[in-house]
């Protein structure tokens, strides 16, 4: 009985074991993965922190030759890019292979192959595609009617910030009318700082995917709207233009004739895409007949120049009013009423 305890002891033990490495590997694998000649993107989930992902470019045609790696330490789960170097490749078939590691232990790897340079029937075409420090822009068109699936990436070093996917988009089947899609990002970015923005565009049907990526600094942006000036004072709207937080400076300077009048600086409030404010000044007093010319300036945090508007301020006289025709229009009035009331009282005595 003691002896079959402790064979059902160690049995269970052994289980549970098996089914603790089980779930390991099960919430630690590589669940997509996706390469062309240019880039390539892996997708990881579970507890990778810590391990090693290996990538390979791979030759099919030349008996396995690897033409390119990238080896990357992974602080997590997630999406992660790579771009590979500009190589002298013929057409025919490739593979992209991705080895997860942990301690030198192999915990998951998936392979994928790819044709490159063959003739395909193009299902779709992407025209434009930009990505800047407002989000992306892209441009789609088709020889036939089609749907797609788009991934917009916003890539730091080399991992994905986050991923966004645009499900079942309809593609018009004409090359001459493309679908333009504008994505805005939906993180705050730092100003100075290296990005790149990735697009992939997956067709099911047909099993056809392209992806584009390129890189970008982020920096401030912002626009004068709208501006207004009087004898009084001036104002200018300003809309902010990139998702790097914007606070800048509005300089208004008043002149005439060359001679510089007065210099006014405010600062804006803090401006992300799409935001927008006014900001008003006034003149040390009412500004006398004349022509007079206002620059409005709008300055970045390092004093560079963004934008700027110039306008001109026509002051006309200030029209007095007569007061003495006033008086005397009001006065009649008065005057009647005291006529009548002594009129009245006359009557009233001779009865």
């Amino acid at each position: 009985m003691r002896i079959s305890a402790i064979w059902h002891s160690a049995a269970l033990m052994a289980l549970a074991v098996l089914l603790a490495m089980a779930g390991t590997a099960h919430s630690s694998e590589i669940t997509d993965l996706y390469s062309s000649m240019d880039s390539a993107d892996i997708t990881v989930q579970g507890n990778v922190a810590g391990m090693d992902l290996r990538l390979d470019l791979v030759d099919k045609e030349k008996d396995g030759a690897i033409l390119a790696s990238r080896n990357l330490t992974l602080d997590g789960a997630g999406t992660w890019t790579v771009s590979w170097p500009e190589l002298d490749v013929e057409k025919g078939s490739y593979e992209i292979c991705a080895h997860l590691r942990s301690n030198g232990t192999l915990v998951s790897g998936k392979c994928q192959n790819f044709y490159y340079g063959g003739v395909e029937p193009i299902r779709f075409d992407v025209r434009d595609f930009c990505a800047d420090s407002r989000g992306m822009h892209l441009a789609i068109s088709a020889s036939d009617p089609t749907i797609v699936d788009i991934y917009y990436m916003l890539i730091d070093g080399n991992k994905a910030a986050y991923v966004t996917r645009e499900q079942a988009v309809a593609i018009s089947g004409s090359f001459a009318m493309p679908v333009t899609r504008d994505y805005a990002w939906k993180q705050i970015l730092e100003r100075g700082h290296r990005y790149a923005g990735r697009v992939k565009i997956v067709e099911l049907n047909h099993n056809l995917t392209r992806s584009f990526m390129n890189s970008f600094t982020a920096i401030e942006d912002a626009k004068i709207t709208e501006t207004y000036q009087d004898e009084t004072g001036a104002s200018a709207t300003v809309m902010g233009n990139s998702r790097v937080p914007f606070k800048g400076i509005l300089r208004f300077i008043l002149s005439q004739n060359g001679t510089v009048l007065n210099i006014t600086e405010k600062p804006t409030p803090v401006l992300l895409t799409g935001d927008d404010e006014t900001v008003e000044i006034a003149w040390n007093k009412t500004l006398e007949q004349g022509i007079y010319q206002l620059r409005t300036v709008l300055l970045g945090q390092s004093g560079e120049v963004v934008d700027l508007e110039e306008d001109v301020i026509e002051s006309k006289p200030l029209v007095k009013s007569n007061t003495t025709d006033t008086e005397k229009k009001a006065s009649f009035p008065a005057e009647a009423c005291a006529l009548a009331l002594f009129t009245i009282v006359l009557l009233r005595r001779r009865r």
